[in-house]
């Protein structure tokens, strides 16, 4: 393919662009249907709902003039599965398979919509028909996603209609690989998957390395807990990352690259095999690409899910296929990388910005953000918060609008507590910070970390000791063991919470924890084991308190931590109705009819069900 042959296709396709820009179609095609068929849709049937919409048109004799696209995930996961109509950009959610039927014949035969399956404002009540109109949305800035329930990510020709390619076919025929890395340098781009290494930087020390093969590899290992970035991108815009991957290794002088993605995430996969097929069929891989002499392709290799291969490398020992394990840093891979060659390692997010940065300029770029984090930042947003999904931001977007204006807010009239950021290697913002900027250096000051991009939410009822324990089980399942702070240190430092959680511990412990946690963070091999104890150095900063109550007053505050807590009945409140005693697995409950109940507090398991299921509030824990 050369660039005009680029130019024809986005031409042939200027109405699958104009049609979901609102414009009226010129094709023949008058309605477009997008359906999110991104892994958390397609787990609620959206492939159904697809299926059966194509098969209603079909009975309803319109099948030509509607096009159905199982697109990428739009981002407000909490209202899937999502379907939004064009011209009109009508937006319906948690659509069932039964609702499609109504939705055929109402809106795509007759035009009138159905205002039941609109989205509702969870705070106005009122209906709101574009997806855009969203609080959700307002306060966004999508360019990693900007693709992301957009178009048809199996279809490159839709790619193309929205430039796709074009970043790469400027770059070979216009730019130097030298003014590529200036470009980058310029742009301000740090490196999404981590710790924000500057990206121009770490493709000039691998241009600058002398070898006659070097390598790209893309890291979509994405293993944090409530992680998606990557995977979302990948199974929406897949076209993104292969031609920056593409570009990646026009500048740094590489004619081969490697993604390596969890098999955990089969739809990615499948999707971005189809794409690099269909960049291959096209000559956006392979040889002589755009007649330049440049020649790049791409690989797959799947990782087993283990946590580590997020660290780069031992990701690069994977995909050798060795046990993933880290190696000694210096060299670092920009010298001595895969199968022992210079290599350059981003993440998917990073990837999906450089298309942009090439076609838009720098100026563009650093017009958003920070002075020292530039451009956007998607987060993976979960937990206790009413809009689950994916967000993008501009750096230096408040933790508040994250979760008032865009999250929605606690759900249940609950009180906002923290925010994790950075997964298991991150730390918790505490409720009084929530307005602190979100970038590279504001969530480092406050003992906390960028990462991957995952932000769990938690409200009053969370134990902050609890959540540092999950973590550390988390990161103590994953360590690799290679090295003995990380594999012996972060068990230590298990046992020690696990000894304060179940009400064993002493005022000692804390110290012991501050102590331990210092020195795995010093002596470990690699960024797992240096990072491990964040999660147990923020929650002692910012909930100490909660450390002590657990340890002096036996005591959890949250009321999380079963061997801490006791269950009792308020004899005013109970109203003898038996529900709890019918409800308890072990018998704990006695009591007669229509007259106040009591607890075996020896034979009580903890195990809540008595609360559930009383009406009238009479039982209480403490």
């Amino acid at each position: 393919m050369n660039l005009s042959e680029l130019s024809a296709i986005k031409a042939k396709m200027k109405s699958v662009v104009s049609v979901r820009s609102g414009e009226e179609a010129t094709d023949g095609v008058r309605k477009h249907v997008l359906i999110c068929g991104g892994t958390g849709c397609t787990s609620s049937n959206s492939v159904t709902i697809s299926e059966t919409m194509k098969a209603e048109l079909e009975k309803a004799g319109i099948a030509d003039e509607v096009k159905v696209v199982l697109t990428g995930c739009f981002g407000l996961c909490a209202l899937g599965p999502i379907m939004i109509v064009y011209p009109e950009g009508v937006f319906y959610s948690a659509v069932k398979v039964e609702d499609v039927p109504e939705i055929v014949t109402s809106h795509l035969v007759k035009g009138e919509v159905v205002t039941r399956l609109v989205y509702k404002d969870e705070v106005t009540g009122e209906h709101v028909h574009s997806l855009m109109e969203t609080r959700f949305y307002k306060s966004q800035k999508r360019v990693a996603l900007r693709n992301c329930g957009a178009i048809d990510p199996e279809n490159i020709e839709e790619y193309i209609a929205k430039d796709g390619y074009a970043a790469l076919g400027k770059v070979l025929t216009e730019m130097t690989p030298q003014g590529v890395i200036d470009t980058m340098k310029e742009s301000g781009l740090r490196g999404r998957g981590g710790g924000g290494f500057p990206t121009g930087n770490k493709w000039q020390f691998a241009a600058n390395s002398v070898s006659d093969k070097k390598y790209v590899v893309c890291n979509a290992d994405e293993g944090d807990p409530g992680a998606f970035m990557d995977r979302s991108i990948l199974e929406g815009d897949p076209h993104a990352v292969i031609e920056a991957m593409a570009i990646a290794g026009y500048a740094i002088g590489a004619d081969e690259g490697y993604v390596y993605v969890r098999a955990e995430y089969p739809i990615a996969v499948r999707r971005l095999q189809k794409a690099i097929d269909q960049a291959r069929e096209c000559g956006l891989l392979g040889k002589n690409i755009f007649g330049t002499g440049f020649n790049f392709d791409l690989n797959i290799r799947l990782g087993a899910g283990a946590f580590v291969c997020g660290e780069e490398t031992a990701l690069l020992t994977s995909i050798e296929g060795k046990r993933g394990e880290p190696r000694p840093r210096p060299p670092f891979p920009a010298v001595k990388g895969l199968f022992g060659q210079p290599t350059i390692i981003n993440n998917v997010e990073t990837y999906a910005n450089v298309p942009q940065i090439i076609l838009n300029g720098v100026e563009w770029f650093t017009s958003m953000g920070t002075e020292k984090s530039k451009g956007t930042k998607v987060f993976a947003l979960g937990g206790k918060i009413t809009n689950t999904g994916l967000v993008e931001v501009p750096m230096g977007t408040t933790l508040r609008t994250v979760i008032e204006e865009i999250g929605g807010g606690i759900p249940g009239g609950k009180k906002f507590k923290a925010a994790q950021t950075g997964g298991p290697s991150g730390g918790c913002i505490p409720a009084h910070l929530i307005d602190t900027p979100i970038d590279y250096d504001n969530l480092i000051a406050i003992g906390s970390m960028m990462g991957s991009g995952g932000l769990i939410v938690m409200d009053e009822t969370d134990c902050m000791v609890d959540i540092a324990k999950f973590f550390l089980e988390f990161t103590v399942d994953e360590s690799c063991g290679k090295c003995t702070p990380c594999r012996t240190g972060t068990m230590r430092l298990l046992e020690l919470l696990e000894k304060i959680t179940s009400g064993n511990g002493e005022l000692e412990d804390i110290d012991r924890l501050e102590e331990l946690c210092d020195y795995i963070k010093a002596a470990s091999l690699c960024g797992l084991g240096q990072t491990a104890p964040n999660p147990v150095l923020s929650t002692l900063r910012y909930f100490r308190d909660e450390y002590v109550a657990h340890v002096k007053d036996k005591k959890c505050p949250a009321g999380v931590c079963k061997k801490l807590l006791s269950f009792s009945i308020e004899a005013d409140k109970c109203k003898g109705c038996t529900a709890c005693a019918r409800k308890c697995p072990v018998g704990a409950i006695s009591g007669k009819v229509r007259e106040a109940h009591t607890i075996d507090t020896a034979k009580c398991i903890k195990c809540g069900a008595c609360i559930a299921t009383c009406k009238f509030g009479a039982i209480k824990k403490g």
